[in-house]
Formats: C-alpha cells, sequence, structure tokens
C-alpha cells in the first residue's frame, strides 16, 4: 500500500495527540481526484474536532486527518470525472464527514474543488474556502442583499475578514467587532465601521441591523438580537440561534453549516482575480507544526488565516 506523510489524531485530546506519521495515500473513487497538497488552513472546527466535541456528530473513526481546506495540484483522476485533468491546479474544500487534509495527499469529489486562482500562489488559495464558503452560504440563508445593514462578530478573522469583503460585493454597509489593533486592517477591507469590542458593547453603538453574522456564540450571539431591526436576521457558523430569542424580538434565524460548492469556489476566483476579494494570510507553518498551528487558531486572536505548508 501507497503512503504519505500526515498528521493523524489516534485517541482525542490536546494538541499533544497530533502525531505526523506515515499513512496510507488515498485512491480516487469514481468522481473523485487524487490531490497532491501543496496547502492546507487551519480553522476552529479542526482543534474541536481533535477534542472530540463533534464525535457524536461526525463519527469519524479513529485515527482521523483533521483539515477539510486544501490547495495543490491533481494527481490521478477517477472514473467519471470530466471537468478537472491530470496537472490541474485547484483549491477546495471537502466537507466535515470526510476531512483529511493535513496530509500530502486527499481524495476529493470534483463537485468540491475548483481551479486555483492564477493570481494567487497555493498558500494563498488554501485560505480561501472556508471562509468564504461560509460566508456565502450565511448571506444566502438570510437574504443580505445591496443596501442593507450587516454586523459581522470577530471580524478580523479567518471567516469574518474574507466575510467583510463578500459582504461588500454584495452592496451591504458593513459593521464589524475588533480589537483596536484591527480597526485599520479592516477599514482597508471596506468595513464601514469598526466596534472595539474592548471598550464599547456594540448594541450601545448599533441599531438597525439587517443581518447578525455570527461567529462567536453564546452571550456575544445573546445580545446581538438587540441591534437587529424587526424581522432581522441572526445567522451563526456556532450554534442555532435559540427559539425563544428568535421569539422574544420577532427575529429569523439560522445556523449555516458550510457545504462543499465548486460553482461558488469559481466565483470567488471572479472576485479575486478582479481584485474585489483578497486572502488574509497571518502565519504560515509547516505541516509537522500542526500542533502548533491549532494551538494559534484556539487562542482566538489570529488575523486572517494560519496556513500549513505542505510542499514547496
Amino acid at each position: 500500500m501507497a503512503t504519505m506523510k500526515a498528521v493523524r489524531v489516534h485517541s482525542y485530546g490536546g494538541p499533544e495527540v497530533l502525531a505526523y506519521e506515515d499513512a496510507p495515500r488515498p485512491e480516487p473513487k469514481p468522481g473523485e481526484v487524487l490531490i497532491r497538497i501543496a496547502a492546507t488552513a487551519v480553522n476552529p472546527v479542526d482543534w474541536k474536532i481533535r477534542e472530540g466535541e463533534m464525535k457524536d456528530w461526525l463519527q469519524l473513526p479513529l485515527p482521523l486527518i483533521p483539515g477539510a481546506e486544501f490547495s495543490g495540484v491533481v494527481e490521478e483522476v477517477g472514473a467519471g470525472v470530466s471537468r478537472l485533468k491530470q496537472g490541474d491546479e485547484i483549491y477546495g474544500y471537502t466537507s466535515l464527514m470526510h476531512c483529511s487534509a493535513y496530509a500530502e495527499h486527499i481524495a476529493a469529489k470534483e463537485s468540491e474543488v475548483a481551479l486555483k486562482p492564477s493570481s494567487l500562489d497555493f498558500v494563498e488559495a488554501a485560505s480561501i474556502p472556508v471562509g468564504a464558503l461560509t460566508s456565502w452560504q450565511a448571506f444566502d440563508l438570510a437574504g443580505l442583499s445591496a443596501g442593507q445593514k450587516v454586523l459581522i462578530h470577530a471580524a478580523a478573522g479567518g471567516v469574518g475578514s474574507l466575510g467583510a469583503q463578500l459582504a461588500k460585493i454584495r452592496g451591504a454597509y458593513v459593521i464589524g467587532t475588533a480589537s483596536a489593533r484591527n480597526a485599520d486592517f479592516l477599514k482597508a477591507l471596506g468595513v464601514d465601521e469598526v466596534i472595539d469590542y474592548t471598550k464599547t458593547r456594540f448594541e450601545e453603538a448599533v441599531k438597525d441591523v439587517d443581518v447578525v453574522f455570527d461567529l462567536i456564540g453564546g452571550e456575544t450571539q445573546a445580545r446581538s438580537f438587540e441591534v437587529l431591526k424587526k424581522s432581522g436576521f441572526v445567522v451563526s457558523a456556532v450554534h442555532p440561534p435559540p427559539e425563544e430569542l428568535l421569539t422574544k424580538y420577532g427575529a429569523q434565524g439560522a445556523m449555516v453549516a458550510v457545504q462543499p460548492n465548486a460553482g461558488q469556489l469559481e466565483e470567488f476566483t471572479g472576485f479575486i482575480e478582479s481584485g474585489r476579494l483578497k486572502p488574509l494570510v497571518e502565519t504560515v507553518l509547516r505541516l509537522d507544526e500542526a500542533a502548533r498551528a491549532q494551538e494559534l487558531s484556539q487562542g482566538g486572536r489570529s488575523r486572517g488565516k494560519i496556513v500549513l505548508k505542505v510542499t514547496d
């Protein structure tokens, strides 16, 4: 059996359970492509899976390989693949049910990947799929449209920073919560108002918001209902808005569970090539430094994305 280097979890726990080791190399099934991974990005869901928070939902067998977004080169194509060919440079997101991107190879469905934007290198391209797909699908759920006002929590993070740009592409007025050190950074992305959450309670500074994009949850989500217009929408990437709050405030709400979508990736490529959507990578580490990368992600203070470089 052919092998590859990968980061695997044999038992749930802290960063120390991430083992950089040899693992079986996957083979592409019908409708799949085998990709030589160049880079993979780190997301909060990766360390939540590592800690076992999602084991009952995902039911992934151990040992597992974390990671779901990546860039790389197509090495083999399975039966029935028609859009991609060997040698294509791609980027993509595979569902959490099949996450396995902290590795030298991944087998992904053709419907989960798209040609990489030519203006981006592999590290930059790997930072795009999860944040952009999550944001775009959240805005679809909430019906965000031109002229509306959206409040994005954690706007300087890996998802929020892409969400802010995509909200501007949709023609929305964008308000973002972040620390003071990220104010200029967000203004450069086109954010109209930045609220320093360390000094100001956002519900005292913002009113009549059409959509809240919640990337924090908990108390922040609960307080968000106070800023909504009547029939406003809270869309969360963390947990579903409680029914009692939706009823109390006459609001709408939903949780976005990001789905792979090659067509949307192709749409993002157009935004990227035209300069309207830019990657934001803060830290680049090697694949064998995955534990450190997840510790940085878990600290919750990253600006933009953390990316693991797999091949040169």
